[in-house]
């Protein structure tokens, strides 16, 4: 009697949910979420009407090939960035002379917003501070030290090895005067010595700027800038 029972109010449960199952309401649909502004909604291609489908099929026929062919640019168009040659007249002056490094440096920034090329000229050593002589190079310096002994022995003291560029060339005085080294080397020979005399070459600490610039430029007025004495046309040519 008790199973029976159980059986009956089991069937009638299961009736009851299967009806409130078909009964029920339909669920609300869920509200999407806030849009930012400005930011259009995204839509699937099956949401999107015909006339938004052949928009979107116009608008892609539109945009340009990314694969175009380039152009080519004549030489000398600004945009390879090859500039054309300067044309411009032009002149050259030297200007200076400059003592010291640190003149010359001084006169550079000066010049540099003016002139369109620049160049340090070193002039030639030129004139003499003395003279000496001297016998040639030996072999070695083992020939040098024997040349030395028989110079001591006959009677020539003052004498002197070199070293460097000159090795094993004998130095034999300086002096201040050529009459006086022609002398000393007139000795020498007569005693059996081939010494030679000769001018020592004075150093032109003397520095000067070659510039080139447009014509019209103020070379005295650059001279007074940089301080220096001279300002001298010049070949251009000769501005390397």
């Amino acid at each position: 009697m008790f199973a029976r029972a159980t059986i009956v109010l089991l069937i009638a449960l299961n009736l009851g949910v299967g009806l409130w199952w078909l009964l029920r309401p339909e669920p609300m649909p869920t509200a999407p979420p806030d849009q930012p502004v400005g930011v259009p909604r995204l839509q699937l291609l099956a949401e999107a009407t015909p006339q938004t489908r052949e928009t979107a099929a116009l608008a892609a026929d539109a945009t340009p090939a990314t694969d175009a062919p380039l152009v080519e640019l004549a030489a000398g168009d600004p945009a390879t960035g090859d500039a054309p040659a300067d044309t411009r007249p032009r002149a050259c002056h030297r200007i200076g002379p400059f003592a010291d490094d640190a003149a010359l440096a001084r006169a550079r920034e000066v010049l540099a917003a003016d002139v369109r090329r620049l160049a340090v000229h070193v002039p030639r050593a030129g004139g003499g501070r003395g003279w000496r002589v001297l016998l040639p190079a030996q072999a070695d310096r083992a020939a040098a030290q024997a040349v030395t002994g028989r110079l001591a022995a006959a009677g020539f003291n003052d004498h002197f090895i070199l070293g460097g560029s000159e090795a094993n060339a004998i130095a034999l005085g300086r002096f201040g005067s050529e009459d006086g080294a022609r002398r000393h080397a007139a000795a020498l020979q007569a005693a059996g010595f081939p010494a030679q005399a000769e001018a020592i070459a004075a150093a032109d600490a003397r520095r000067w700027l070659d510039i080139e610039v447009e014509t019209g430029f103020d070379a005295d007025a650059a001279r007074r800038a940089t301080g220096a004495a001279q300002a001298t046309p010049l070949d251009c040519a000769a501005l390397h």
